[in-house]
């Protein structure tokens, strides 16, 4: 009987021992208390509790967390009222404070978020609040991230999911962009309009040059070509009258040289005077020496007739 006892009592108190052996898995963190106070945080691995002493006080995710809080009404400066929701990345890098630091952090967390949104957005204009979502994210998170730090909290990144107007702000928007786009789309025409009347405006320039280059070349060359025609002209007669002066010279070398009589050169003067007398002159200049051997010539001829 007594052994049976011995053995139930080895079986609970390893039951006992078994129930409170505790794995800490990645990326947690268990909050442990003892006789209800803070006693320490397990990180990750193998940990055993005093039976009916410690306890868990708080599992806690060290991952990186995603809110998306719902839009927020807020007013800008110029009194217009629209609604910004936004979502925040945070991550625990403290387990003891987050479980002590706030009671119900998340809570905490959005209307902190509100509040400083509407602080931010109603130092800004409409138009500013549309255009400014860096600057939103960078305040926010500026803010929160010292809030937080108490907390054990580190706000990574805050970001503007959507801004909405209200409608007749949003009708009167999509108005002016309309407007906007017309009036760039006739920028734009006129633009092209101006290129394209300066694109043929050159061409038409370029094509009257090209023309007249073209003109004033063909007339250099056609003055090239005549005066080089006229120079080779002027080389052929330079050329005949040379080979007549040569030939002539060497006429009156040859007669020299023959030694020619009177009567031979009386009867060349006559045969001068006759080509000179089939000219197409009205008066001849008979030199005095031709008219004496014109009468010797008529003498001879009276003589021969004579003796005949």
């Amino acid at each position: 009987m007594e052994a049976w006892i011995v053995i139930l009592l080895i079986i609970i108190v390893v039951a006992l021992l078994a129930a409170n052996i505790r794995i800490v898995p990645q990326a947690k963190a268990y909050v442990i208390e003892r006789l209800g106070a803070y006693s320490g945080t397990w990180q990750v691995g193998l940990h055993f509790k005093i039976p009916l002493i410690d306890r868990i006080a708080k599992k806690v995710s060290l991952k990186e967390h995603v809110i998306d809080f719902p839009p927020q009404p807020v007013i800008t400066k110029d009194n217009v009222t629209m609604e910004i929701d936004t979502v925040i990345y945070f991550q625990i890098t403290d387990p003891k404070l987050y479980a002590y630091g706030v009671e119900q952090p998340m809570s905490a967390i959005e209307n902190l978020t509100a509040t400083t949104l509407r602080n931010i957005i109603g130092e800004l204009e409409l138009d500013e609040s549309l255009t400014s979502r860096e600057y939103i994210n960078t305040k926010i998170r500026e803010v929160l991230d010292e809030a937080t730090d108490p907390w054990g909290i580190k706000i990574n990144r805050v970001e503007v999911k959507n801004i909405v107007p209200p409608r007749d702000i949003q009708t009167a928007m999509e108005k002016q962009m309309r407007a906007e786009r017309e009036r760039r789309e006739a920028i734009l025409r006129a633009e092209g309009e101006k290129k394209s009347a300066v694109l043929i405006a050159e061409g038409s320039k370029q094509s009257k040059i090209l023309e007249a280059e073209g003109q004033k070349a063909a007339v250099i060359l056609a003055a090239e070509a005549t005066r080089e025609a006229q120079i080779r002209e002027a080389e052929g007669q330079s050329q005949a009258i040379l080979l007549v002066q040569k030939a002539t010279a060497d006429g009156i070398r040859m007669l020299v040289e023959s030694n020619p009589t009177n009567p031979v050169i009386a009867i060349k003067s006559l045969d001068a005077f006759a080509k000179a007398a089939d000219g197409q002159a009205t008066k001849i200049i008979i030199p005095s020496e031709i008219q004496g051997l014109a009468g010797l010539a008529t003498a001879v001829t009276e003589l021969v007739k004579s003796e005949g």
